[in-house]
């Protein structure tokens, strides 16, 4: 059956990742980077391009917002939603050029970008990073399994063991998840009740 499929092999891409100690040793050392960068007063800043902007989207919002209790928002964007920029930087740029743009108005020295694509290889999103670097921004990919071009411009890669599009994607949600709450509990920590 099909779902039962789906289902198993989304847990095996995750029995992968709980298995690799590298993996997981990453994971915690971008929450740590991204905790300082907010107690630093700097952002963290995501992009993505289509169901990684949503993820992209959601990550940020979960910052901004709020995750597992009401505290302070955080500063963090997807660079993505503001569509009247996206679409006149990539007419009259080039749509590899609609984040990299964005970075140089608002990103500085000291921020964290988060960028996500399955293949490593979209080239708005190899733009931002070299952008990124350029500004001084810390860089962290989330990608599949060889983390395409992508690898050489992010100071942190968490490469899902998987080239199955929607079993990186599921991971990178879920690792999302997972840096959100690992931050929001250093910097607002909960007394139980």
């Amino acid at each position: 059956m099909r779902i039962k499929e789906s289902i198993l092999q989304s847990i095996e891409t995750k029995q992968k990742i709980l298995n690799d100690p590298y993996l997981l040793e990453t994971i915690r050392d971008v929450a740590d980077i991204c905790r300082d960068t907010f107690c630093e007063g700097n952002k963290v800043l995501f992009c993505g391009n289509g169901g990684s902007a949503a993820d992209a989207q959601h990550l940020a919002a979960e910052f901004s917002g709020r995750f597992y209790y009401d505290r302070q928002p955080l500063p963090s964007e997807a660079l993505h939603v503001n569509t009247s920029f996206l679409t006149a930087v990539a007419n009259d740029y080039s749509f590899d050029e609609v984040y990299a743009r964005m970075l140089r108005g608002i990103g500085h020295s000291g921020d964290v970008l988060i960028a996500l694509s399955t293949s490593g290889n979209s080239k708005n999103i190899i733009r931002a990073l070299e952008m990124a670097r350029e500004i001084g921004i810390i860089t962290v990919g989330l990608t599949g399994e060889t983390g395409g071009e992508m690898r050489e411009w992010c100071d942190f890669l968490i490469n899902i063991p998987s080239k199955d599009t929607p079993r990186i994607q599921e991971c990178h949600i879920m690792i999302g998840h997972i840096l959100c709450e690992l931050v929001e509990s250093a910097i607002f920590p909960q007394t139980p009740q």
